[in-house]
C-alpha cells in the first residue's frame, strides 16, 4: 500500500493543485500549540481549514460540470482506484461506462464515492486504506481536483461493510437493549476513529428510525427501541461519539421508516402516521440529531400523505426536505438521498428525472444512481434548460466543500499505514467491544432455573440452528462461533447446522442428535408462525432435553416458541454478540439488556407478550 508521512501528503494536495485557495490555507509557521502528540507534526508546515471565503473562490473557479460532479456519491467496483481485477473493471464498464474509480472521477469529478462489500472495495484494513489513498490521488492530480468524500453503511450490527480485522460492535436494537448512553457513544466513537483511519470519512449511521413495527422488513433491529425517546438520546449519544472520532455521522431515513411493512428497496412504502403522531414517533430523533451537530442526514423514499399529500417520496419532497427539514427542524448541513437505486424512489419517475427532482426538493448529495451518465447529464440539462438555477447547484456545492473541510480533506487527505496498525482492531477496541455486547444480551424466558450452564450438569451440548451470512462478510457461521466459544469455556459440543428451513429430514437428524445431551442450544433467525423453525424447536423440546434459543436476529421469535426451556436476544448475529450470548449463557456474565421493543402475543398480536424494558436476571 502506497502511505505518505504527514507533512508530504499536506504537500501532495497543495502540488496536485487543489487550488490556490487551498493553498493559502497553510501556514508557512509551525503551530505553537504542539505537546507530546503533535510534537511528530511540528516539523512541517502546520495546514489550516480553509475559510468559507476561500471555499467560495474554489467554487468559483469549478466549470458547471464540475460542480454537478461534486453532488454524486458513487459505487465503483475494484480492491485499487487504478488496478481493480479484470471482473470489477467488466462491472465497471457495464454499469458505470468507465473502468475503474480514476476513471470515474476523471470523467464525472464525483465528489464522493461510496464503499460497498460486493463492489469488493472492502478485503481487509491495509486494502481499504491503500484504496481511499488512490482515490484521493486521482482526484487531486487533476486540475482544479477536490478530495473526495470516501463514505460507507457501517452501521455494525447487521448492516457492517469493513469487516474483521476491524472492530464490530453491537448494532442499535442490541445498544438499545444496553440502554446505555456512554456505551452508545464509545462504540460510535471506537467505529469512527476506525473509519477515519481507513479514510472513510462520512458514515451513514445512526439509524434515526423508530422501530414502532414488528414486521418492518428493512429497518426492525437496526433501529434502537421502539421509544422516540430512548431512540432520539442513543442517536444524539452516536452523533457525537462518530463525529468526535473525525468522521461525519448521517442520521436516516427522515422522515422514519420506523413504521412500515414494506422495503423501500423493492417498493415505495406509505407511512400514514397523522402530522400529530409524526411529531411525537418519528422526529424527536432527528431533531436530537439536529440539536447534537449532525453532519449529514439521509432521506427515506417513503410516502408520507400527512407531511406532502402529493404523496411524492420523501427524497423528491420539498415541503418535507426544504419546509420541515431545513425550515421548521432549522438544519442546514448536507442532505443525501438514500441510494437513487432502489425501487422506492424509482417507481414515479424515470431515472432522468429523479436527481433533478430530489435537487429541486432541497437534497445535496445524490447518492449511487442506477446509470451516472443518465443522472449527471440530467442534472446539466435541467441546469442549461434553466429549470435548475447554477445558484441552486452552488448553494449544495458549498455546503458539501464545507463538510471537506470540516472533516480535515483539505488540510491532509491522505492515510498511513502506521495509522491503521494503530487504530483498526486494536486489542483495546476489540476488549471494549466484548464488554459492551456482555450489556446487550437480554433473557427473555427462563424455566426451571436452567441457566446459567454448569459444566458439572450441562456438559455435553448440541448446537444447530441457522447460519445467514455474515454482514461483513468476515464473521461466523453463527453455529460454529457458538461452537468455539463453547468449547473454550470448557463444554464438549456436537454441532448440526440446520438453516433457516429446516426440512422434516433435517429435523429428524436434530432429534436423534439431542439423545443424550445434557442441553440443546438453537440459534433462531426471524421465527414465523408455522415455520420450519418453529417445528424444529417444538420436536427437540419434546424429547425432555432441556432447549436454550439464541434469537440471533429479532427479539420477537420469543413469541412463537412457547416449548423453549430459555430464550435469549442478542439482535445481530456478528461473532461479538455471539461470544457474548455464550458467556451470559455459561455464567461467565449475567444478563443485563432489556427489551427495547415490545413483542406481541403470537395468538393476538394486539396484545403485548413482553412489554419494552422486560428483561430476566439470575
Amino acid at each position: 500500500m502506497h502511505h505518505r508521512s504527514p507533512g508530504t501528503s499536506r504537500r501532495a494536495v497543495l502540488a496536485a493543485g487543489a487550488g490556490a485557495a487551498a493553498a493559502a490555507t497553510v501556514s508557512t509557521s509551525a503551530s505553537a500549540a504542539v505537546g507530546a502528540q503533535g510534537a511528530a507534526n511540528a516539523v512541517t508546515p502546520a495546514a489550516r481549514r480553509p475559510s468559507r471565503k476561500q471555499l467560495r473562490a474554489m467554487l468559483s473557479r469549478m466549470s458547471l460540470e464540475e460542480k454537478v460532479g461534486q453532488l454524486f456519491v458513487m459505487r465503483v467496483y475494484g480492491h485499487t482506484a487504478t488496478d481493480p481485477d479484470q471482473a470489477d473493471v467488466d462491472a465497471n464498464l457495464e454499469e458505470l461506462g468507465v473502468r475503474d474509480a480514476a476513471e470515474l472521477i476523471s470523467t464525472y469529478h464525483v465528489g464522493g464515492i461510496i464503499y460497498f462489500t460486493w463492489a469488493h472495495n472492502t478485503r481487509d484494513p491495509h486494502q481499504i486504506a491503500g484504496l481511499s489513498n488512490g482515490i484521493q490521488r486521482a482526484s487531486l492530480g487533476r486540475r482544479n481536483g477536490l478530495p473526495v468524500l470516501i463514505s460507507t453503511d457501517q452501521e455494525h450490527g447487521i448492516v457492517c461493510r469493513v469487516g474483521a480485522p476491524a472492530t464490530l460492535l453491537p448494532g442499535a436494537m442490541a445498544l438499545g437493549a444496553g440502554g446505555s448512553r456512554s456505551d452508545t457513544r464509545r462504540a460510535a466513537r471506537i467505529a469512527g476513529a476506525e473509519l477515519a483511519a481507513l479514510g472513510i470519512l462520512q458514515n451513514y449511521a445512526p439509524d434515526a428510525d423508530v422501530n414502532v413495527n414488528p414486521a418492518n422488513p428493512v429497518i426492525n433491529v437496526r433501529s434502537f427501541s421502539s421509544d422516540p425517546e430512548a431512540v432520539a438520546e442513543l442517536v444524539a449519544a452516536q452523533v457525537k461519539g462518530y463525529q468526535g472520532a473525525g468522521v461525519a455521522s448521517c442520521a436516516k431515513h427522515f422522515p422514519g421508516h420506523g413504521d412500515t411493512t414494506t422495503d423501500s428497496h423493492e417498493a415505495l412504502p406509505t407511512i400514514n402516521h397523522t402530522r400529530e403522531e409524526w411529531e411525537r414517533l418519528d422526529a424527536p430523533p432527528f431533531r436530537a440529531a439536529v440539536a447534537a451537530g449532525i453532519d449529514s442526514i439521509m432521506t427515506a423514499h417513503i410516502v408520507v400523505p400527512s407531511l406532502d399529500p402529493a404523496e411524492d417520496p420523501a427524497t423528491l419532497s420539498r415541503p418535507i426536505l426544504t419546509g420541515i427539514l431545513r425550515e421548521e427542524l432549522g438544519y442546514d448541513g448536507v442532505v443525501v438521498t438514500d441510494s437513487l437505486g432502489m425501487e422506492g424512489v424509482r417507481t414515479k419517475y424515470g431515472d432522468d428525472r429523479v436527481p433533478v427532482l430530489a435537487l429541486l426538493a432541497g437534497v445535496d448529495q445524490l447518492l449511487n444512481p442506477p446509470s451516472i451518465k443518465v443522472a449527471y447529464d440530467a442534472v446539466l440539462a435541467a441546469v442549461r434548460d434553466g429549470e435548475l438555477t447554477e445558484e441552486r447547484i452552488d448553494t449544495s456545492v458549498l455546503r458539501i466543500l464545507e463538510l471537506k473541510a470540516k472533516r480535515g480533506l483539505f488540510e491532509d487527505p491522505y492515510v498511513t499505514r502506521r495509522e491503521v496498525d494503530r487504530t483498526v482492531g486494536t486489542r483495546g477496541h476489540l476488549a471494549e467491544a466484548d464488554r459492551i455486547a456482555e450489556r446487550t444480551t437480554t433473557l427473555l424466558a427462563h424455566r426451571d432455573g436452567l441457566l446459567p450452564l454448569n459444566r458439572r450438569t450441562h456438559r455435553d451440548l448440541l448446537v444447530l440452528g441457522a447460519d445467514p451470512a455474515s454482514p461483513s462478510g468476515t464473521t461466523g457461521p453463527p453455529t460454529t462461533t457458538l461452537t468455539g466459544e463453547l468449547k473454550e469455556l470448557g463444554f464438549r459440543v456436537t454441532t448440526l447446522p440446520t438453516g433457516t428451513a429446516p426440512t422434516q429430514a433435517v429435523i429428524d437428524a436434530a432429534v436423534a442428535a439431542a439423545e443424550g445431551k445434557d442441553a440443546v442450544i438453537v440459534a433462531t433467525y426471524n421465527v414465523t408462525a408455522g415455520s420450519a423453525q418453529q417445528k424444529l424447536v417444538r420436536a427437540l423440546a419434546a424429547t425432555g432435553v432441556p432447549v436454550v434459543v439464541l434469537a440471533i436476529r429479532n427479539p420477537y421469535d420469543v413469541a412463537q416458541l412457547p416449548e423453549a426451556d430459555a430464550v435469549l436476544a442478542t439482535y445481530s448475529w456478528t461473532d461479538v454478540e455471539l461470544r457474548a450470548a455464550v458467556r451470559v449463557l455459561a455464567g461467565r456474565a449475567r444478563p443485563r439488556g432489556k427489551l427495547p421493543v415490545p413483542v406481541q402475543r403470537a395468538d393476538d398480536p394486539s396484545k403485548e407478550l413482553l412489554p419494552l424494558g422486560y428483561g430476566l436476571r439470575y
